[in-house]
């Protein structure tokens, strides 16, 4: 049965009464933000005092794991709960079959131990992805055609999942789209005692053309060249093939679910939590990032202002968490209000 409203009528209901005054605005709004939403992307490099900066993502750097550790520092102090790491490793280090990727004493699992170690209490989500560290700047293993082969890429996939976790990770979030990922992933993590190292599938992950920025950051945009995604992530076009990959994820065992990119895709993130009801994060990616700021940039639009009301949005759509660059401004804003 659909819901019924209450009818009601002018003059004797006036809408824009309880909008009258900033205290009764405050005590009707159904949704509000706050630092307990936001998870802050971070890229990190190799080397010592490194704060590299990304030109198509302003106030974005690529840090050192020494620097990351300050960076850390002030987020624990705005009480932001997660970081999602992201590796911008050396070119050096790429190869065919991307075993740097789970190499023990690799970048990401150096940076995941050093940041643990420091602040235990702070969340590490790291990705689960291949195309930081090709040659060719695809997620998985290639054939002689260039397409990305399925089950062997899987196999890489959950020793690096694997290596992540026993450097301290608490959750996993593989962001390949391969069939069947998260189930072997699972599989593995049990068998090792890592019962409560948490997943987050990227399960309804779309083929973008938000991610420029994102890849410059990480030195995927290189290598990958004109290459594309279409066969593994999602056409930007389809909304129920969204709802069956999210499905199947939970199914294998993921905890959380994450629609990618945020914006272009509240459609999603609402379909998903009103239907499953599970826990689902959205990623606010960087072209969506540096869309805002080239606007405020421009003096277009106000920073602040859209920065807001952006992260609202997707709280209203129906998101539980936030990854987004804007995090730590966002926090700042949050404690100063």
């Amino acid at each position: 049965m659909s819901k019924q409203f209450v009818v009601r009528q002018f003059p004797v209901t006036r809408m824009r009464r309880m909008r009258y005054d900033s205290f009764s605005r405050r005590l009707m709004r159904e949704h509000s933000l706050s630092t307990n939403d936001l998870v802050y992307p971070i890229f990190v490099t190799e080397g010592s005092q490194q704060r590299e900066p990304i030109p198509s993502m302003p106030d974005i750097e690529r840090l050192s794991i020494d620097q990351l550790v300050i960076e850390c520092k002030t987020l624990v102090e705005l009480g932001i709960p997660a970081i999602a790491l992201f590796p911008a490793p050396d070119a050096a280090v790429k190869s065919a079959d991307a075993k740097a990727a789970y190499d023990p004493d690799g970048l990401m699992q150096r940076a995941i131990n050093t940041v643990k170690n420091a602040f235990p209490e702070l969340g590490i989500i790291t990705d689960v992805a291949l195309d930081p560290y090709t040659t060719h700047g695809q997620d998985g293993i290639i054939d002689e055609s260039g397409y990305v082969l399925n089950d062997i890429t899987v196999d890489v996939l959950v020793k690096q999942a694997l290596a992540q976790a026993r450097a301290g990770a608490d959750m996993v979030a593989p962001s390949d789209m391969m069939d069947g990922r998260i189930g072997i992933i699972r599989q593995a993590l049990e068998a090792e005692g890592f019962i409560n190292t948490r997943i987050m599938a990227y399960s309804a992950k779309y083929a973008s053309a938000y991610y420029g920025p994102f890849r410059d950051a990480v030195g995927s945009n290189t290598t990958l060249g004109k290459g594309n995604k279409f066969t593994y992530q999602m056409d930007p076009a389809n909304s129920d093939e969204a709802l069956q990959e999210v499905a199947l994820d939970l199914q294998e065992g993921a905890d959380v679910v994450m629609v990618k990119p945020g914006m272009p895709y509240l459609d999603i993130v609402h379909r998903v939590k009103k239907e499953l009801q599970v826990p689902v994060f959205v990623y606010q990616v960087s072209g969506e990032y540096a869309m805002h700021k080239a606007a405020v940039a421009n003096g277009w639009l106000d920073n602040n202002g859209v920065m807001l009301e952006s992260l609202i949005a997707m709280k209203r759509a129906g998101a539980d968490a936030i990854f987004t660059y804007f995090a730590k401004e966002a926090a700042e804003l949050i404690h100063s209000a």
